[in-house]
């Protein structure tokens, strides 16, 4: 029998262990690698385009991949692009849904204290600080059940409640 103390409870938050998301991290590694191998075949098509209107040329490199990763210019140029489509992949998804597709199939999701979703320069701080995803080993050690990324980001990862 439910009382009504029972029904206007407020469901409290539940947060993920390590492991859950370390899980999270390992699907979104290979989401990212699909994104950076589109991100890369999207720049080879640039090159091809180039080659073929005659704007660039390839000597003294033996092939578009050498010339993107030894070009005085062009070379930091390429890694800045698919840095910038990594950081566009995860601010995107955590802004505007407050998850990854690894944070979904793991029922996380992270978010402002309030519930909102966290803002761009957020996902920026919680980029910057998260040491590659090692940042998560201070989940167990933490009484708040946080990583180094969400103190550093002020915001907060959940474990969204199974679906009735």
């Amino acid at each position: 029998m439910t009382t009504k103390a029972n029904q206007n409870a407020i469901p409290t938050k539940q947060y993920p262990g390590l492991f859950r998301r370390i899980g999270a991290w390992i699907y979104d590694a290979l989401v990212v690698a699909a994104v950076l191998m589109i991100a890369g075949g999207l720049a080879m098509a640039i090159i091809a385009i180039l080659l073929n209107t005659g704007v660039l040329t390839l000597t003294p490199y033996l092939d578009a991949s050498d010339y993107l990763t030894k070009h005085p210019v062009a070379a930091p140029l390429y890694s800045i692009y698919l840095g910038l489509s990594v950081v566009a992949f995860f601010g995107y998804f955590w802004c505007k849904a407050g998850q990854t597709l690894g944070m979904r199939a793991w029922k996380l999701r992270i978010q402002n204290a309030d519930g909102s979703n966290i803002r761009f320069t957020q996902a920026l701080i919680r980029m910057a600080t998260s040491a590659f995803g090692l940042g998560n080993l201070l989940v167990p050690f933490s009484h708040t059940k946080q990583s180094l990324q969400d103190l550093m980001a002020e915001c907060e990862m959940i474990l969204l409640p199974k679906p009735n």
